[in-house]
């Protein structure tokens, strides 16, 4: 069952803002934009005030486009900046390490030369 439907609360990421409204990637396969008549009830003046670039927030979906994977969001109505936790996985290092990519790159080297 997807999490990416219509009425729905998600988390993203902001990766652009832009005068008219803020862009926010929610996984590898949705992005979508916050319009600025979406962002709050009140006037907006600067977007700058409510979101940054990297910035780890909630987001209501509106509709979906999954053709293209694009979201029309909101954050209007919502506490879009709850405390988020992230866990993150302490990163273990492997006995093969890079030997793998040693292993695999002249197979693949040749095989792109005779292509």
């Amino acid at each position: 069952m997807s999490k990416i439907k219509k009425g729905r609360i998600v988390r993203g990421t902001v990766s652009g803002i832009e005068s008219y409204g803020v862009f926010v990637s929610c996984d590898d396969y949705y992005t979508g934009l916050i319009h600025i008549s979406e962002i709050s009830h009140g006037f907006v003046k600067n977007i700058t005030d409510f979101v940054k670039i990297g910035d780890l927030i909630f987001v209501e979906i509106l509709d979906v486009d999954e053709e293209l994977g694009h979201l029309k969001l909101s954050i209007k109505n919502i506490e879009y900046k709850k405390n988020i936790a992230i866990k993150r996985k302490k990163i273990k290092e492997t006995s093969l390490g890079f030997k793998t990519l040693e292993y695999k790159l002249p197979i693949w080297i040749e095989e792109s030369l005779k292509k």
